[in-house]
């Protein structure tokens, strides 16, 4: 028989993603989401429609034994969304409520391999100020001073999870995602991140236009590409002894000026920067690739540029499709 896995986030960006890969390993799939993926529909074999917030949902996904269980859902997106005070009610309970919900629905069902998609966030923000050497090593999460509730609540359901492995003996694995970008993903309606949201208005401007630009544009980043992210996730699932967490992110650090000007070069544009007053988050952020490197024999390796070629594409389609 075919191996079983359940994606929770199936409709997102990643999780779309991931039941793809799962697919092409033979795997019997079933996502669980709000609703279905908006670009391209799911290549799961089954699909719930609902909400893991609620009790009686997780336990109409979580009906049996899976082989593998994939929890990205949550309440989230870009920094217009997290950052702005506005949702941070909203974040913190709709997010604790499904991680609640699935790592006991999974114990219950004596599901041993679930992974949890934490997130670069939960890195303190006093070891991020610094734009050109923030510190993102591991074990530099405590003393805990996330830049957002939703960090914060990221970092309490880390906790969650391995606190699990302590008490039922499960084998969760938590990782810590870094910027994750490329095709089918989040591009316009505040909820998108940098890369896509850059992609859309230098896709949208006129040559020797302007575009404005959150900041004075020197904070930096790393933006990991969704193939690359889908590898490292499914690597630490399934690896026996290293339970996290660990980055998931490329070491590729470049300045939000940097990214336009890459997005700017793809598209053939010469475009001035108007910065504008805007949420930022931290100064500076970067993957440290060193744990995953040691621990799983592997790391991101792939160019940004290379990524951004393949988004800039896709999201400048989707406008030209209307």
């Amino acid at each position: 028989m075919a191996k079983t896995a359940l994606v929770c986030g199936a409709g997102g960006f990643i999780g779309s993603h991931l039941v793809k890969r799962l697919k092409s390993e033979g795997f019997w799939v079933r996502g669980v989401d709000l609703k279905l993926p908006e670009f391209g529909g799911t290549s799961a074999d089954d699909f719930v429609v609902g909400d893991l917030r609620e009790q009686s949902v997780c336990r109409l996904a979580v009906d049996r034994n899976f082989d593998e269980v994939y929890q990205l859902a949550a309440d989230m997106g870009g920094a217009g969304y997290i950052f702005t005070g506005e949702h941070d009610a909203d974040i913190m309970h709709n997010s604790a409520a499904i991680n609640l919900n699935i790592a006991d629905a999974c114990r219950k069902r004596d599901i041993e391999r679930v992974f949890y998609s934490s997130s670069a966030c939960v890195y303190p923000a006093y070891n991020q100020q610094d734009p050109d050497n923030p510190n993102c090593v591991e074990d530099s999460v405590y003393p805990a001073a996330p830049d957002s509730e939703y960090g914060w609540e990221k970092l309490f359901s880390e906790r969650l999870y391995l606190a699990y492995n302590r008490n039922y003996g499960t084998q969760f694995r938590v990782a810590r995602y870094h910027n994750i970008f490329g095709p089918e993903g989040t591009w316009q309606g505040g909820k998108e991140k940098a890369p896509a949201a850059i992609c859309r208005k230098i896709a949208l401007a006129k040559d020797g236009g302007e575009i404005e630009i959150w900041g004075d544009g020197s904070q930096t980043r790393s933006f990991l590409f969704i193939d690359e992210c889908i590898e490292g996730t499914v690597r630490l699932l399934r690896n026996d002894g290293f339970e996290g967490p660990v980055n998931i992110g490329s070491d590729e650090m470049v300045s939000i000026n940097q990214l336009v000007d890459m997005v700017s070069q793809i598209a053939g544009k010469k475009l001035a920067k108007k910065h504008i007053d805007g949420p930022l988050g931290v100064m500076g952020r970067n993957s440290d690739n060193r744990l995953i490197e040691k621990k799983l024999g592997w790391k991101p390796n792939a160019a940004l540029y290379a990524g951004l070629e393949k988004t800039y594409a896709w999201i400048s389609a989707q406008i030209d499709n209307g």
